[in-house]
């Protein structure tokens, strides 16, 4: 498996930890990235970081990663603001949405969608199966749709109007209600200390 390669570049100027880092996630949500992203803001955490500063664009991906890397981000000691840089798809919402601050730039997207299955070729569908499949897919949704309701104003009729119609929405429409604090762009300060998880494709 490809790993990926971290570039952590403080101010060598600084002796103490800083207490701000920006961190750029840009990637598909599954094992390998989802294991990097944790141990990088726990790494900033154990060095001392208050605050992390997470720049993420994903197409979505596994909604079991996805909610892992939203309750490990909730759980850290730890103030986490997210900024969408690009697209935020399906279960790439569900960890947007672990910032206390969150903000979109003008061009950004939200994009949601319901959970579904792929189905390998030959696969025999049979009533058991497809009854499982439908339980996980109706659980997974009712566990995104949760975190919606609670951090956004979204009310739960519109969340499962969002999932049935995979609709895509723009930064307008995540300030008004309330998926972001507000639509500005990304302003990293010079001098400022920048992670990148770069995965080779």
């Amino acid at each position: 498996m490809n790993q990926p390669q971290v570039m952590f570049r403080p101010n060598p100027a600084m002796q103490a930890p800083p207490n701000l880092v920006y961190v750029c996630f840009s990637a598909e949500i599954v094992p390998h990235t989802t294991e990097s992203l944790i141990a990088t803001v726990t790494n900033l955490v154990n060095q001392g970081v208050k605050q992390i500063y997470l720049m993420l664009s994903t197409p979505g991906g596994s909604v079991m990663h996805g909610m892992n890397i939203y309750n490990v981000m909730r759980a850290l000691p730890v103030e986490l603001t997210t900024h969408n840089v690009g697209n935020v798809d399906s279960i790439g919402n569900a960890v947007f949405l672990a910032g206390q601050h969150r903000f979109a730039c003008p061009h950004s997207t939200f994009m949601f969608h319901g959970v579904g299955f792929d189905v390998p070729a030959q696969t025999r569908l049979e009533e058991k199966f497809l009854r499982e499949r439908l339980d996980g897919i109706a659980s997974d949704q009712k566990r995104i749709g949760a975190v919606i309701e609670e951090r956004t104003r979204l009310p739960r009729e519109d969340i499962s109007k969002l999932f049935l119609e995979a609709q895509t929405k723009d930064a307008a429409f995540a300030a008004g209600c309330g998926i972001i604090d507000e639509v500005r762009d990304v302003q990293i300060p010079p001098g400022s200390s920048v992670v990148s998880l770069v995965f080779q494709r």
